[in-house]
């Protein structure tokens, strides 16, 4: 076993065992706070850039399978571990965690105390971090500027078609998940996945019924240049936002967004849905918000608030049928409460081609 070191902008040093690939890297330090779900979490695309500490201490003792899997990678920089399980019992296990580390070139520390590493980020807000074999890095380390293009990292290159019998949804690709393709395809949706820059020409020919925009890495200001297709689009088309996607949405159509010091991660935030005073737990995985006081109200209606920080998870336009959440409806992991929120997007788009159908509640 080799001693390994994490690194803190702040200054904070951290000692644990180097699992994974040997090697040094830098990223932004984060936390998730889920008690289940490890492979999912690890998988998922919005993490690219970041090193990702878990919050449970104990981490892969059910392996790693072939099913759970949100993306065909890790994305992420690294990853920060307390007691990470080296014998996994589970029948659909093919290998451990830290096998699926080194297959994958992706560095990591177990055997931290990552509640101190939590305690830290919770009262100084994310920071760079450095993984490395040495408890000390040079001064120029900290200069270099974290990735930025990290949505261009995770977007599919090309069009990819997953034929249905129901309506068409074009899958804008930020760094999506497996699980929402998915739900869209148990929904009986054909569902066309296209790369996170087209255009909205690229899109009208394709002629589909409704339009999603995924989840995603990184700050939704570098997809700045994008704003003026979106609108287009979501003007055109019945348009359903997810994470980033409610984001982008948000900041095409004026209002702003800004930073959590430390963000919203893991599988038990409680959101209120304003309608009906209902509370659902969601599953989630963001930096940024939506500024409440940028909202056009003449436009849009705050549907959801976040209970914990007040902060906005949900917006519903008075005139287009457009739908967006902060938090992930497909909750791999997490809980399901607020599924439905696929059925309705597919209702949506339903009514919009004036087909009798019937509004979807919770």
């Amino acid at each position: 076993m080799e001693k390994g070191y994490l690194l803190l902008e702040s200054g904070e040093l951290f000692s644990g065992i180097r699992v994974g690939r040997h090697t040094s890297v830098m990223g932004e330090i984060v936390f998730n706070t889920s008690m289940t779900g490890y492979q999912e979490i690890m998988t998922d695309p919005s993490y690219a850039g970041q090193i990702m500490t878990f919050c449970y201490p104990l981490i892969g003792n059910y392996g790693v399978n072939l099913h759970d899997s949100e993306h065909g990678r890790i994305h992420m920089q690294g990853v920060i571990f307390n007691n990470l399980c080296s014998l996994p019992s589970h029948y659909q296990s093919i290998k451990t965690v830290d096998e699926w580390l080194k297959q994958s070139g992706v560095p990591g520390l177990a055997g931290v105390d990552t509640r101190a590493i939590v305690k830290r980020v919770r009262k100084t807000g994310t920071m760079k971090a450095i993984i490395s074999g040495t408890p000390e890095v040079a001064a120029d380390e900290w200069k270099k500027p974290l990735p930025r293009d990290v949505v261009g990292l995770v977007s599919t290159k090309q069009i990819h078609v997953y034929e249905g019998a129901g309506p068409h949804v074009v899958l804008i690709d930020y760094g999506y998940k497996k699980s929402m393709l998915t739900a869209l395809i148990e929904g009986g949706c054909k569902v066309t996945v296209v790369p996170y820059n087209t255009s909205y020409e690229t899109v009208s020919a394709l002629h589909p019924d409704g339009v999603m925009l995924s989840n995603g890495p990184g700050d939704p200001l570098q997809l700045q240049p994008l704003f003026g297709e979106l609108k287009k689009i979501t003007s055109e088309y019945p348009t359903l936002g997810i994470c980033l996607g409610h984001q982008l949405i948000a900041l095409a159509y004026g209002a702003k967004t800004g930073k959590l010091l430390y963000g919203h991660r893991g599988a038990n935030h409680p959101v209120k849905e304003i309608t009906t005073g209902k509370v659902w737990m969601t599953s989630q995985n963001h930096s940024y918000v939506v500024e409440k006081g940028s909202i056009d109200s003449r436009a849009f209606t705050v549907t959801y608030l976040n209970v914990n920080d007040g902060s906005v998870e949900g917006l519903k336009h008075k005139e287009l049928p457009i739908e967006t959440v902060q938090f992930h409806p497909e909750a791999h992991p997490g809980p399901q409460d607020t599924h439905p929120v696929f059925r309705r997007f597919i209702e949506m788009i339903k009514q919009n081609k004036g087909e009798a159908t019937h509004a979807v509640t919770y």
